[in-house]
């Protein structure tokens, strides 16, 4: 069977038997202080009243029944219900106060079964209880919790504390999922020579890995892969520090790449942990010249796919960013020629793994552009995620992203 080992259980509604609900509603509401849960005609026709007590553990249902049936009879007799409290002095006051009646004061019970040890016996539950009426006579215990009902209790109230902290951790990381969301890019700078598209396809709420596009002014843009080392909240806290260094920086890129990485470097080492790092793949295309300058600072060799089917490969210019105060890279530069087509990626693509254990890997990756170099970049990132997931149909262990460009025609 499906679901969990061991599903939540518990009374909903117990019926209380009265001959007037407006009556006893104001009996429960105004001298029990329990709150009205449901006033409503079901579709029958009759009408259902019920209150709970303050916690809202469960409900109690004031039945009106007709006269001369068997549920009549019952009204007025003991109900074996009992309302449990941890000082029952204290409340015993109080609802005498608001008139209610009590058959009884305050009294220790203790209540023993047979030992299995020879002429013994055994506490099974002891506390102290009284008893009090409704006002149609029905009889009712209020007791305090004695060992065993507060182990049960404490057992409730850890399970309701436990469901109560998942529920708003989820909460939260739906929150920041939404957040997160809203860093990558919300729209694209046209350009006349290039197409491109990017996403990020992350495993879980949140994660480490980052794209951008940068509007850098003068026709040019900048194109952007990352990945923090690291998973989850902590790796998404510290992609938007990242991302938030890289678009204050990015004034100085058009015409200082070098400059603007390194300025990006010092902002991420001074603000994170001495083992936070990312690598990160940056680009500058010239939409006029149709010319790209990149830096890879210790990231995957971005594929640049010629139109006659040759491939380059983007390899690294540089460390990884975040380790070092003091860093430096080189700025290497392609030409674009119409048809081309680049690929920048994270590992959540090319180290996706089959059953088997096989990587996707480098050459799957470019199988898969000459396979698609027909479609649009935005169809061809569906094309390589549909690939990938093929390859890998179970649980996704990684971000994927990636950014696709082609150089028009």
């Amino acid at each position: 069977m499906g679901g969990s080992r061991n599903p939540y259980l518990a009374i909903r509604a117990i019926n209380i038997f009265v001959r007037d609900q407006d009556r006893s509603l104001r009996f429960f509401v105004d001298q029990l202080g329990f709150q009205l849960a449901y006033d409503a005609r079901v579709q029958s026709g009759l009408r259902w009243v019920a209150v709970t007590p303050p916690d809202g553990s469960t409900m109690l249902s004031l039945v009106a029944p007709k006269p001369g049936t068997v549920e009549y009879k019952l009204i007025g007799r003991a109900t074996q219900i009992v309302f449990f409290t941890d000082d029952v002095p204290a409340k015993f006051r109080e609802w005498s106060r608001r008139g209610v009646r009590f058959l009884q004061s305050p009294r220790l019970r203790r209540v023993r079964f047979p030992s299995s040890e020879e002429g013994g016996e055994t506490p099974a539950w002891g506390g102290v209880s009284a008893r009090f009426r409704d006002v149609d006579g029905n009889s009712f215990a209020l007791a305090s919790f004695d060992a065993m009902t507060q182990a049960v209790e404490a057992q409730r109230r850890a399970e309701a504390e436990k469901l109560e902290l998942e529920r708003r951790a989820a909460q939260e990381l739906e929150i920041a999922k939404q957040v997160q969301a809203r860093l990558f890019p919300q729209t694209l700078p046209p350009l006349a020579t290039l197409d491109y598209a990017g996403t990020c396809i992350q495993a879980r709420h949140v994660g480490g890995d980052y794209y951008d596009f940068l509007d850098l002014g003068g026709r040019r843009l900048g194109l952007v892969v990352g990945d923090i080392a690291g998973k989850g909240i902590a790796a998404a806290l510290l992609m938007a520090n990242l991302q938030a260094n890289l678009r204050g920086q990015c004034a100085i890129a058009l015409d200082q790449p070098r400059r603007f990485l390194q300025s990006v470097n010092r902002l991420f080492f001074d603000n994170s942990t001495d083992t936070a790092y990312a690598t990160l793949f940056f680009a500058e295309y010239d939409d006029v010249q149709r010319r790209l300058r990149y830096v890879n600072c210790g990231h995957l060799c971005a594929l640049l796919l010629r139109h006659d089917g040759a491939l380059d490969r983007l390899d690294s210019t540089g460390t990884v960013l975040g380790l070092f105060s003091e860093w430096d890279c080189s700025v290497n530069e392609s030409q674009l020629l119409p048809g081309d087509t680049l690929a920048l990626y994270t590992d959540g693509i090319t180290e996706s793994f089959n059953p088997a254990g096989e990587e996707f890997g480098e050459q799957r990756l470019t199988d898969t552009l000459l396979k698609h170099k027909g479609l649009a970049p935005s169809n061809l990132l569906s094309a390589i995620v549909d690939e990938v997931r093929r390859f890998s149909p179970g649980e996704q262990h990684d971000d994927i992203t990636l950014i696709v460009a082609r150089c028009k025609k």
